[in-house]
This record gives structure tokens, sequence and C-alpha cells, in this order.
């Protein structure tokens, strides 16, 4: 069984570290912080870093502390940014504050059975904004000087860009999160913090923070950032995000996100954002190197993070609405998942009444260069080659008959082999839907209005 600091080294978290970390962490329960601004009422996957990082220090007996930054989210933190972040008012933010807290708690274990581990979630606000600014002054900032804070890397950035610079609001960032650590330290005993890289500045203010004024140690580690195959950051600032509220973000599209993510990556989100063993994802890694084509490591990763965000059981309803985009199975989706399964669809919308028999707008006159309609008169609901072609399956009825008879073409995942097909009322997934495929990926929703 490895160690704490074992754990967290397999998996590619100690990026940066203070010295005698390693130490500390297998000496025995010691309390621990992450911080998230609440710069929006969800957190998002570049939020799951921390709160992952917070679960597992937890099960090996360490006491997490989630910190909801309602004080420092007033300012905006430079870190990762290139420009100055929109300040919220403080109803924005108090909305924001509720949606996260119960995301956490659903997340990280709140339950007194825990003991000493039992999670501890603050709010930032309830200190800062109760500090007098001369107090302040006088009790943190005389600690630091500027030569200091401006050559932190979030600070020198932006400074290198004189047509942007930084504000004096951003600029003291980092006097507040240090100010964060020093109060958790005195009240709850807090020794260690950590976050993204970016972070490291501002966390390493606070480690000399309470070494000046506590003559104590601290400590701190930072990960790594998840970023993009653009080499971009993932969140919500950048237009990218992927939500942890399954408004914003439905679990289907979650899922297939880490279904989707690269074979170079995937080991990598394996270990920052699963609990699974080492030994359980080394294996994925073999077999992403053997037979990349299968897909395994993906399919494990998608059904881990959605089921430690949304639950098992949405995790599994979101794998058989990904096997049953191209099954029968399809039928049997409840609307939600189907909505969700088909929301990057190309879409056709027709009027319910062509679904009303014979005399339909779409059963009668000639195709396109003369060719006549198949299906002129020819009872209840749509032509299936008129559906093909209106949906621009296919390019023409003869394609269309053509597809068909070649047993190419699919409504509902079910294969259709004669030319005089139809669609009818009951074909409709939830009384307005259809969904049309030609081949294996080619495929069309057809909404019934």
């Amino acid at each position: 069984m490895p160690t704490v600091s074992e754990d967290l080294d397999f998996r590619g978290l100690l990026y940066q570290e203070t010295g005698g970390l390693r130490e500390a962490l297998d000496a025995g329960p010691m309390t621990a912080y992450h911080g998230i601004d609440p710069t929006a009422d969800s957190l998002h996957i570049g939020s799951l870093y921390g709160i992952c990082t917070l679960r597992r220090l937890q099960d090996a007996g360490h006491r997490p502390i989630a910190l909801a930054g309602g004080g420092t989210g007033l300012i905006g933190d430079p870190g990762g940014r290139d420009d100055e972040r929109p300040l919220l008012d403080r109803k924005e933010h108090a909305a924001n504050m509720a949606g996260i807290r119960a995301q956490m708690q659903s997340l990280i274990d709140f339950d007194p059975a825990r003991g000493y581990a039992r999670a501890v979630l603050v709010d930032n606000a309830d200190w800062l904004v109760h500090y007098q600014l001369v107090d302040f002054l006088r009790d943190i900032g005389r600690h630091f000087t500027v030569n200091q804070m401006i050559a932190k890397e979030s600070v020198r950035i932006r400074i290198e860009r004189p047509e942007q610079g930084i504000s004096f609001t951003e600029f003291s960032y980092m006097l507040l999160q240090a100010c964060d650590y020093l109060h958790l330290f005195d009240e709850l005993d807090c020794r260690l913090q950590f976050g993204g890289s970016d972070q490291w500045g501002n966390i390493t203010m606070g480690v000399e923070l309470i070494r000046k004024v506590r003559q104590a140690e601290a400590h701190a580690f930072t990960w790594p950032l998840l970023l993009t195959a653009e080499g971009r950051k993932y969140g919500k600032s950048v237009g990218n995000a992927i939500w942890l509220d399954r408004q914003r973000t439905p679990v289907f599209a979650f899922y297939q996100h880490f279904l989707r993510v690269a074979d170079d990556e995937v080991g990598a989100l394996l270990r920052f954002l699963t609990f699974l063993s080492h030994e359980a994802i080394l294996a994925l890694d073999e077999a992403t190197a053997k037979h990349p084509e299968r897909r395994a490591a993906q399919r494990v990763l998608a059904h881990e993070v959605t089921a430690f965000v949304h639950g098992a059981d949405e995790a599994a309803k979101a794998e058989r609405a990904s096997l049953a985009l191209f099954s029968e199975e399809i039928t049997g989706l409840d609307e939600e998942m189907l909505l969700a399964a088909l929301a990057d669809a190309p879409t056709l919308v027709l009027a319910r009444s062509r679904l009303g028999g014979a005399g339909d707008a779409s059963t009668s006159g000639l195709g396109e260069g003369g060719e006549a309609g198949d299906t002129a008169g020819s009872g209840e609901g749509l032509a299936l080659v008129d559906a093909l072609v209106e949906s621009g399956l296919v390019a023409s009825r003869s394609a269309a008959r053509g597809a068909i008879e070649q047993g190419g073409a699919y409504v509902n995942n079910s294969r259709r082999t004669e030319a005089s097909s139809r669609i009818t009322r009951s074909d409709l997934l939830h009384d307005r839907l259809v969904l049309l495929r030609r081949g294996r990926r080619d495929y069309r929703v057809v909404r019934f209005e």
C-alpha cells in the first residue's frame, strides 16, 4: 500500500513542493486546504483537480478544508489570466456561493462519522470583508516587499504587457490569500495548502507569512495545469468549460468529453481525476499502448469521473446512451438522456402533419430532375426516401432507394430494407423525434412539430 506522498507522486500531483512536505504528509493526519473562487454558480472540470485531491487526502485520514473564496472572489485572481477579471457584485457572489457549496458537499464527505477527517467548508468572506484596511496593512502588508510581489510570475507576466498591466486590486490578491492561510492556521491548525501551478506564488506567500508571524512550519504543493489540446487552461473564463452542473453541461455531454480525450492525455487524467489503484491505471496505460483503437482507458475514465460527480446510476445511463446512439436501444432512453445524446447531431424540423397520411406534400409530385415521387398516395406517414433526401443524408431519391435496398438506411437504428418504407407516428421517440442514419456514423435528427 503506497504512502500518501507516494500516491500523490505517482499521480503527478507533486509538481512544486515545499521542503519536508512528504515527511509531513506521511507522519500522520494533518489539515489541508484548497480554495476555489466563486466566479460562477457551478464548478467545472478544472475544479476537479483540487476536489479530487481533497477527497484523496481525506480518504488517507487527513482533514480537508474546502475554501470558497467569497472574499477573494470580490477582488479577482490575476493567476492564469492575460487580462483583468470582471468584478461581480455581492448579490452575484452570494448566488455563486450557494451553488458551489451544494456541489462541494456532494463530492467531499462532511459526515461527523469521519471524525478528524470530516471535511470543513469555509468562506473567506467571513474574515476578509471585516478586516479594516489599516489593520490589514499593518498586520499583513508589512511582511512583504513590493520587490517580492512583482517577482511572482502571475504579476510579472501582466507587468510585461504594459497595454494591459495589473490593477492594484488584483496586485493585492496574493496578500489576501496569504491572510487566508494564516487565518486557517490559527483557527484550524491548517498546515498545508495546494493548488494549480499558477498559484505557486500566492500559496508560498502564505507559507512565508506563517513562518514570519507564528514562527511555524507550513507546507504547500502544486500540480501541473490541466490544459486543452491547444495548450489553454481548462476553465470557464476562456469559454471552454465543462461544468459539473448538469443544467449547464448535460451528464451525457460530460461523459462524452472524457470518452473523447486523446490517447496521450488519458493516462494523466486517470491519475489526477480517478481513485483507481496504481495497478489498475498501469494496466490501462498498457491497454492504450497495445490497443489504442479499443479506447479502454477512455471508457474507464469517463465512467469513473461521471460516477464521482453525478453518481453511478447517471454514469451507467450515459454509457447506455453512448452505446444506444448506434443500436436499437436508443428507443429505451429517457428524454433527457436522448436529447443530450443527440445534442450535436444535425437536426431537421418538419411539420407534424407530414405524418398524417395520404395526400401529404411529402407523398406526391416529382422528384428532382423530373424523377417521380416513390410513394405518391401510398398511405400514412412520411416516405423514408423523402426523409433521407430532405435531411441531406443522400442527394436524390434514387440514392435513397439504393441506400435502403443495400441495407444502409436506419430509423431509430433499426435497419429498413424496403424502398417503400415509411416513417409513422409509431416511430416517434418521446412523441416528437426520429433518428435517421445512413451507414455507420452519418446521422440526422428529425423533429416533428
